[in-house]
């Protein structure tokens, strides 16, 4: 019997769980906004980002992996703050936060402005080391998510799939939801080959996820 691809993550071991632990207590803190590419900060460490539809649950995940509840700000407008968002993490990480995308309320030429800067950000970032694109776990993967991870394809970003608010999801509701999201992954060249399964409320998959982004090359 073959395994299903694309499993869910499992707890880290004890060495990476360190190196998380290490990273995620050596402070996080904003750095800037950026909305134009040369006002990027230097690439001189490990950046990841996090890339997730308008209530998604972005802001959050990253308030609770960084430990500090108000570090993103939410925004209950969709397409309301059109910037790339930095945050140090110690000295050696940058967390990136990127607009939610799925504008329904945004202008036209407001959304055209960010995707573009999106594009030129994901193709010429030389120290970004991976995207977590993250699923809603009620819903699976919809068309704003597909276009996203077309575009990190046509990059060349390596990308996993982080599913939020999964203790929202019924339990008889939940095998079919994955297998969705393992059948829309299986299309994209630039998927990661795991999963990622949380939820901010209740920690799940957190120490997970923190131990990935620690032990990245």
């Amino acid at each position: 019997m073959t395994s299903l691809p694309f499993p869910l993550a499992e707890a880290p071991e004890p060495q990476a769980a360190q190196a998380a632990h290490r990273l995620f207590t050596g402070g996080a803190d904003f750095l800037k906004g950026v909305v134009a590419m040369d006002g990027l900060p230097p690439a001189d460490r490990i950046e990841v980002c996090f890339a997730g539809r308008s209530n998604v649950g972005k802001s959050t995940l990253i308030n609770a992996l960084t430990g500090r509840k108000g570090l993103a700000r939410a925004s209950n407008t969709p397409g309301r703050t059109q910037e790339i968002n930095f945050f140090t993490l110690g000295d050696s990480h940058y967390l990136v936060d990127l607009p939610g995308y799925g504008f329904a309320e945004a202008p036209l030429p407001v959304v055209q402005r960010w995707q573009e800067l999106l594009r030129t950000y994901l193709a010429g970032r030389a120290t970004l080391r991976r995207a977590f694109v993250l699923i809603d776990a009620r819903h699976g993967v919809k068309k704003a998510d597909e276009e996203i991870m077309t575009l990190l394809d046509q990059s060349a970003v390596t990308f996993q799939a982080v599913l939020t608010k999964a203790d929202k999801v019924k339990e008889k509701d939940r095998a079919r939801i994955l297998d969705q999201v393992r059948e829309r992954l299986s299309k994209h060249p630039a998927a990661f080959p795991e999963m990622v399964l949380t939820s901010s409320e209740k920690g799940i998959g957190i120490d997970t996820l923190r131990a990935i982004i620690a032990t990245l090359p």
